[in-house]
C-alpha cells in the first residue's frame, strides 16, 4: 500500500506541502528545509529483484513510492529513463570494497544524478501549469555544473549558479560558462558559504517574490530523493541474498546532501552497518561528533577537494531533524538530537589535503585504483573506519565508497601526486574550444539583489 506523504520544515514553523510545491518552493517559508513526513519502506524481497533491474527501473521504482500521488506512473518511469541513459560502475578494489564510480553522466559528476531528475520533475509540473520559474543556485564546484547542463534550454526555467571565484577547476568553471541561453553564471568574490548566503537571502526578500525564485542546491528535496537511488542501486547489485548481510558506504561530505539521501534510503530499509562521514579539513561535524558542541568555520577552509569547503552544511539541518532535533539555517541547534545513535549509525572522520594526495598515490600504487581528491577522502575515511571500529574486518564485508567526480576534472592533482594525465571522457573533451561567458560581483548582497532586479 502506497503511502500519502507530505513535506515539513526543519524550523516547524511552516505548513506542511505536497512534493510538487516543496519542489518548487525549494526553500520553505520559515527558512526550513522541507523533509517527508514519512518515508516509505523498500522491502527485502524488492531489493533482491532490484539485482536484474537497470538503474532508470530501480529509480522509478523507488521513487514512485514518494511522488505516486503527483505524477503518473508512465510520466514517471519517461522521466527517470530519460534522466539516467549512462552507466553507474561498482568497480571491486579487493575483497568485497567496492568503489561506485558516480562520474559517467554528462557532466561527469555525481551531482548528474540530482540534477537529472530534479529539472525535468520541475519542468513536468511548470509545463502543466504553463508558469516560470528563476533557479538560483550556489556551487562550490560540481553543482553548478549539472545544474547548467540539466535545465540548459528547458522553456519554463531560467537558472543563476553563483561559484566562489578562486575555488573551483577550470574545467569545472568552463562547464558551466560556456553554456548560454537561459543559464546566467557569477562569479562571486568570496567562499562557497557566501554565495549560499547570498542565494538563501535572496529566496527571504519579499522584494524578490515577483521572481518567482527556487533552489536547485542540495537544501532543495528535489535533489535528495534521487541521490537515496544509488545506494539502494549498489547493495542491490552487491549483495549475498542474505538478510543478515549489512553494508558500510564511505560517503565524501561537503553540503551533507549525498549522505543525507544515504540515510533516507537507510530509513527506509536498507540494511546499512554503518555510514562513514568523510569531510576534508573543514571537520565542524567529525569535532561535533567528538565533543557533542557544533560549531561552524567561517571562513571555510579551502582544500583540493573543493566541493567540500563548506563550514555549515545546509543539511545538517536535516540529519538532525531525522535524529529527533532542531537545527536553524544559522546551525544554532534548537533542540539537541539523539547524538548516541547518530555517532552508533555514523563515523565521522576528517581527512586533510597530505592524506588525501597520499591516499591518491597509495591507491594508484597498491591496487591500481585512479582516484580523484573527493573520492580519495572517501577512500580514506573507509581506510580509517576499518582501523577504527573494525581492524578485524575480514573480505566478507561488503563496503562500498562513492567517487563523485571523473579524476580528469583535477587534472593538476593527478599529475602532481602520481605523474599521469587522466584521460579525458566525452564530457570533458572540446571544453577549450568553447566561448565562456560569466559575470563577476562583489560578495555583497545589494550588489546581487541589484543584479537579479536588472537581468530578470
Amino acid at each position: 500500500m502506497l503511502q500519502n506523504i507530505k513535506y515539513y520544515s526543519t524550523n516547524l514553523q511552516a505548513e506542511k506541502v505536497s512534493f510538487r510545491e516543496a519542489l518548487l518552493k525549494g526553500l520553505a517559508p520559515d527558512r526550513g528545509l522541507y523533509m517527508p513526513d514519512t518515508i516509505p519502506l523498500v522491502s527485502s524481497e524488492e531489493l533482491q529483484a532490484f539485482k536484474d533491474h537497470e538503474y532508470y527501473e530501480i529509480a522509478y521504482k523507488v521513487l514512485r513510492k514518494f511522488l505516486h500521488q503527483e505524477v503518473p506512473d508512465h510520466d514517471l518511469l519517461n522521466i527517470a529513463r530519460d534522466a539516467y541513459d549512462f552507466h553507474v560502475p561498482l568497480e571491486n578494489v579487493y575483497e568485497r570494497k567496492y568503489i561506485m564510480r558516480l562520474d559517467h553522466g554528462p557532466t561527469a559528476s555525481f551531482k548528474d544524478f540530482a540534477a537529472r531528475m530534479m529539472g525535468r520533475l520541475m519542468q513536468y509540473f511548470l509545463r502543466k501549469e504553463n508558469r516560470n520559474l528563476l533557479i538560483l543556485t550556489a556551487t562550490s564546484g560540481d553543482t553548478g555544473s549539472a545544474i547548467a547542463n540539466a535545465f540548459y534550454g528547458l522553456r519554463n526555467i531560467k537558472a543563476v549558479v553563483l561559484f566562489p571565484e578562486t575555488e573551483v577547476t577550470e574545467r569545472q568553471r568552463k562547464q558551466m560558462t560556456t553554456l548560454h541561453k537561459n543559464i546566467k553564471i557569477i562569479s562571486v568574490k568570496g567562499k562557497f558559504d557566501d554565495c549560499q548566503a547570498l542565494v538563501k537571502r535572496a529566496f527571504a526578500d519579499p522584494e524578490l517574490n515577483h521572481l518567482r525564485l527556487s533552489s536547485a542546491n542540495s537544501i532543495n528535496i528535489g535533489r535528495l530523493l534521487p541521490q537515496s537511488v544509488y545506494y539502494i542501486y549498489a547493495y542491490s547489485k552487491l549483495n549475498n541474498g542474505k538478510p543478515d548481510d549489512k553494508i558500510i558506504f564511505s560517503v565524501p561530505s561537503g553540503n551533507f546532501g549525498d549522505l543525507m539521501g544515504g540515510l533516507i534510503a537507510m530509513k527506509a530499509g536498507l540494511p546499512v552497518k554503518r555510514f562513514v562521514v568523510s569531510t576534508n579539513a573543514n571537520d565542524e561535524v567529525p569535532v561535533y561528533w567528538q565533543t557533542g558542541t557544533y560549531n561552524t568555520i567561517i571562513p571555510s577552509v579551502n582544500c583540493i577537494s573543493s566541493a567540500m569547503n563548506v563550514g555549515h552544511p545546509s543539511n545538517m539541518a536535516r540529519i538532525v531533524a531525522l535524529y529527533g532535533g532542531v537545527m536553524d539555517e544559522n546551525g544554532v541547534m534548537v533542540t539537541e538530537p539523539d547524538i548516541e545513535k547518530m555517532r552508533a549509525e555514523m563515523f565521522a572522520v576528517s581527512i586533510d589535503d597530505k592524506a588525501t594526495k597520499e591516499t591518491i598515490r597509495t591507491a594508484y600504487e597498491r591496487f591500481n585504483l585512479l582516484l580523484e581528491p573527493h573520492g580519495a577522502v572517501g577512500w580514506a575515511g573507509l581506510m580509517k573506519d576499518f582501523e577504527v571500529n573494525q581492524p578485524d574486518a575480514g573480505q566478507d564485508q561488503l563496503s562500498v565508497s562513492l567517487e563523485t567526480a571523473h579524476p580528469a576534472k583535477f587534472p593538476e592533482e593527478i599529475r602532481g601526486v602520481i605523474g599521469i594525465e587522466p584521460e579525458l571522457p566525452e564530457s570533458l573533451k572540446y571544453l577549450d574550444e568553447k566561448t565562456e561567458k560569466f559575470d563577476s560581483i562583489e560578495n555583497d548582497y545589494h550588489v546581487f539583489k541589484n543584479y537579479l532586479k536588472d537581468n530578470y
